[in-house]
């Protein structure tokens, strides 16, 4: 008997999930056929298409993305395109979509591929991974999206839900966390439809495996499941420390010149670099119109009056909750300091006509601002 009963531990042992783990490969692949959303980037296996969309997925919902994929793509039908395109043209698609280092970094990227891989997406996730901004995830993703190969991901969702699975009480974004996950997410692998099932799998997550209230009744993976099991799936994962927000306050100043406003392009160091903007400046929440116009010339070289309020924004960028005055100037006299581009042109502070303020990428606070104007 004791024999016996080692015999069965040793083999329950060898799957990574509660249960067999062809089955639980058979389910997911069954529910992913039977459930899969119709998104545009999964009408294509292109390698390219697979990239940008797993860029654009980053820290952004699904359907904010649908209309910047369908749009980006039409502009820039191939890696060729894409780097041969102008970095302006670049942002100013992406505008709206935030983290914008992510589309300086597809640029760079579209431009790396095509000198160093002649275009054509390379298969070995090392190399995949060793283009700009590509991490083991989106790595993975591609690898196994657009090629076939037997390449894990972890992303939020699936982090969600592979804890929940094998439950892992532990805060997700430790390196044992992250060293366990990553292990289980290659342990539960498929040999075939690997992509079917790592998209199946964030899916999953996405639609059932919800952060809060998570439809573990509807879920097909809910016999696997130890988080379920244990009645604890509200529980787990272990909840982050909570996010402490900073207030700021800032001022943005719309200076005129008959039909021109002033704009400066944002420095590669700064907040949205590479976009443009209205002269902007942290301010004291006391007393934040002082020294404002000492302030504009100091960095511009340009005179100016305050005006009136036009309007006040409130927006948030990571950890701050902003709030920005936005100030009419009038001009005086004085000429822009000249200052290099990341062309190498003088183009850091430009006069622009108001009518024109649409086809530069601007801040998504400039953006509403200039459309106010």
């Amino acid at each position: 008997m004791p024999r016996r009963s080692a015999r069965t531990e040793s083999s329950s042992a060898k799957s990574p999930v509660r249960g067999s783990l062809a089955t639980f490969q058979a389910q997911v692949l069954a529910w992913f056929a039977e459930h899969k959303r119709d998104l545009p980037w999964r009408k294509s296996q292109d390698p390219y298409k697979v990239w940008i969309s797993e860029i654009m997925l980053q820290q952004t919902q699904v359907a904010t993305v649908k209309g910047y994929f369908r749009r980006f793509t039409a502009e820039f039908p191939t890696v060729y395109e894409l780097a041969e395109a102008e970095e302006e043209k670049v942002l100013r698609l992406w505008e709206g979509l935030g983290y914008y280092r992510r589309a300086r970094q597809l640029h760079a990227t579209a431009k790396e591929v095509v000198a160093r891989f002649d275009g054509v997406f390379p298969r070995d996730v090392d190399q995949i991974q060793s283009l700009p901004g590509i991490g083991r995830y989106t790595a993975g993703a591609i690898a196994s999206i657009a090629y076939g190969l037997k390449a894990p991901i972890l992303e939020a969702n699936t982090l969600r839900l592979y804890a929940r699975l094998i439950g892992w009480d532990e805060v997700l974004t430790t390196s044992a966390s992250q060293k366990r996950l990553w292990q289980f997410a290659e342990e539960i692998l498929p040999d075939d439809e690997v992509g079917h099932f790592n998209q199946a799998m964030m899916e999953i997550g996405s639609l059932v495996c919800t952060p809060k209230n998570p439809s573990c009744l509807l879920c097909p993976l809910a016999a696997h499941c130890e988080a379920y099991r244990t009645r604890r799936q509200e529980e787990i994962p272990h909840p982050k420390k909570k996010t402490e927000f900073i207030p700021v306050t800032e001022v943005a100043l719309v200076v005129r010149r008959k039909n021109e406003v002033l704009v400066r392009q944002c420095g590669p160091d700064e907040r949205w670099a590479g976009l443009w903007d209205f002269p902007r400046f942290a301010a004291d929440a006391a007393s934040p119109l002082e020294d404002l116009s000492a302030k504009l010339q100091e960095a511009s070289g340009v005179q100016a009056s305050l005006g009136e309020l036009i309007t006040t924004i409130k927006h948030g960028v990571t950890k701050y909750r902003i709030t920005l005055l936005c100030h009419e100037m009038a001009f005086e006299k004085g000429r822009l300091k000249p200052q290099a581009g990341p062309d190498g042109q003088p183009r850091v502070w430009q006069w622009r006509d108001v009518s024109h303020l649409g086809e530069l990428p601007l801040s998504t606070t400039g953006r509403k601002l200039a459309r106010l104007l």
